[in-house]
């Protein structure tokens, strides 16, 4: 398996790194790639060097994409052609699409969150085009998987291993992290 994720200037830093790092402890190809400069700043002004340009990559390659939330890291992959073109490719290949936090709203503009049940930081659940919002910490519907903010990231890697390495994997890996995920009382 092999997931692409895509750094935007303005990322949140902490769903990127654990977004990446998650995945590849459970043996996941990830490539990150940047739009227009490398390194690339997050939110909180921390530098990530990433893998590739969006430029030499080819949505048949990957598995998955991947997409951390954060602002203006979200509007900027959102306004990026080449993201929602990938996107769209991947999602009309059947291929796993994710977004966290911000991010679920490039998958609105993408159209692939149709019909779909997702969930995103509060406050851009009318920019999620198409959804229906849950205020779940992760939800995932068909291939396309969403998560909540910063703190649910974990969680979403988790979920995301499940999905491309089986639960078996994702509880290995949580058991090994030492993982303990306090549910909201119901």
């Amino acid at each position: 398996m092999d997931v692409i994720v895509p750094l935007a200037e303005g990322f949140e830093e902490i769903e990127a790194v654990t977004i990446i790092d998650v995945l590849r402890r459970a043996g996941i190809g990830v490539t990150a790639v940047f739009l227009k400069k490398n390194p690339v700043t997050g939110s909180h002004a921390i530098t990530v060097t990433a893998d590739k340009n969006i430029d030499d990559i080819r949505s048949s390659d990957f598995d998955c994409v991947v997409l951390p939330g954060g602002m203006p890291g979200s509007s900027n992959l959102k306004d990026d052609p080449r993201i929602i073109s990938l996107i769209r490719e991947m999602s009309g290949s059947d291929k796993i699409t994710a977004a966290l936090c911000a991010a679920p709203l490039v998958l609105g503009h993408a159209g692939v969150l149709r019909g779909r049940r997702a969930t995103c930081y509060p406050g851009f659940e009318a920019q999620m085009t198409g959804a229906t919002p849950l205020p779940d910490p992760v939800v995932r519907d068909g291939t396309v998987i969403t998560g909540k903010g910063p703190g649910c990231a974990i969680p979403f890697a988790l979920e995301l291993v499940a999905v491309l390495a089986g639960k078996d994997a994702a509880e290995s890996l949580k058991e090994n992290m030492q993982v303990y995920w306090m549910q909201p009382d119901e």
